[in-house]
């Protein structure tokens, strides 16, 4: 297999502020944009050729990876013009690519941090003749998530969106969004409109009787689609719970960016990252956290598991836990910002303004 889809056009909702100047897959994770590491897997996985399907500030992308040959591959990019849904994504990149008929095509998701074993997945889909092969996970609560129950050779048996009820709930195995289409059947997606391969395609070609297999591989895997969860995933790729060849850096406790400037006797731990031009000042304790580019974490403060955006500044003294702060925004000293919060890009909040508990 040499050549792949990866769909990177969501606008990325559940991540803002993070996302009103960048999409989704280039936020920085572990010290690079979040898909250096899934494009670095699958080249590690043979890929050669990747199309990357774009939408939201689909201008970004280009300028920053070029045609790929740094990470020894070859990048095409191709623009929707109106958001056209995984299927059709999928369907409006297919002029591009090379394959046989019969060949596997690679598909993956701009949002998933995954350990799966791609070649497996892959040999999986040619051994039993598959027209696609889907990578499954067990996870403990699927509710959030659609079920694929399959039979004792992995064959898929139906498609459940989002169980609600304990009855609906026939397996723990999900969607895991990462495919292996044989060629032929990318050109069956209706072109020109908005698809699901979820509720559309999948389900179309089961009724229609063709062969979806799926490969259950239960080894690290997260939808990057939250702030925590997000911050999550970076921590686990400094301290190497997640892999990835493009970690620029030893795993460990902190992963310290070349040009980022840390005071000696601050404390970064939990997978804490410090992005490059960033500078943490004395006595500031930070852990399980992302500093962005250029930020500044101010004397005495306290930052934990939280992402404090570009160029953003966390004042004396402030205590920020679970917490995203907007690109260029200001968290003056002595404020207290709990789970949850989302201070927006450029947005100032003054010294002591916020707190959850006494100023004594």
């Amino acid at each position: 297999m040499t050549e792949a889809i990866l769909l990177v056009g969501g606008k990325g909702t559940r991540l803002r502020p993070l996302t009103v100047h960048t999409p989704k897959p280039m936020v920085p994770a572990a010290g690079v944009p979040f898909l250096t590491h899934q494009l670095a897997r699958a080249r590690a996985a043979g890929v050669e050729h990747i199309v990357l399907a774009t939408s939201y500030l689909a201008e970004v992308f280009e300028p920053h990876f070029g045609d790929g040959s740094a990470l020894g591959l070859h990048l095409e990019y191709v623009t929707e013009r109106e958001p056209l849904g995984t299927g059709g994504a999928i369907r409006n990149v297919a002029d591009r690519l090379r394959s046989g008929p019969d060949d596997p095509v690679l598909i993956f998701n701009g949002d998933i941090l995954t350990g799966l074993d791609i070649r497996a997945l892959v040999d999986t889909h040619e051994s039993t003749g598959a027209d696609v092969s889907l990578h499954l996970s067990r996870v403990s609560d699927p509710r959030a998530y659609g079920l694929v129950p399959t039979d004792d050779t992995g064959r898929v048996l139906a498609f459940l969106e989002k169980p609600q009820t304990p009855e609906e709930i026939v397996t723990d195995q999900i969607n895991a969004g990462a495919y292996v289409f044989r060629r032929s059947v990318i050109d069956t997606i209706p072109a020109g409109r908005p698809v699901s391969v979820e509720r559309e395609t999948f389900p179309g070609l089961l009724a229609a009787g063709a062969h979806l297999q799926g490969m259950v591989d239960s080894t690290y895997w997260l939808d990057l689609g939250t702030p925590a969860a997000f911050v999550r995933g970076s921590a686990d790729l400094v301290m190497g719970r997640a892999p990835s060849p493009a970690v620029p850096g030893r795993r460990g406790d902190r992963l310290i960016l070349p040009t980022a400037r840390v005071a000696p006797d601050a404390k970064l731990t939990g997978g804490t990252v410090v992005g490059e031009g960033a500078f943490v000042a004395e006595g500031a304790r930070i852990t399980g956290s992302a500093i962005l580019p250029g930020a500044v974490i101010e004397p005495g403060a306290v930052v934990t598991d939280s992402l404090i955006g570009s160029r953003a500044r966390v004042g004396e003294r402030s205590v920020l836990t679970g917490a995203v702060v907007g690109d260029g925004a200001v968290v003056g000293a002595d404020n207290e910002l709990r789970e949850g919060v989302r201070v927006w890009c450029d947005a100032l909040i003054p010294a002591g303004a916020v707190r959850f508990s006494s100023d004594q």
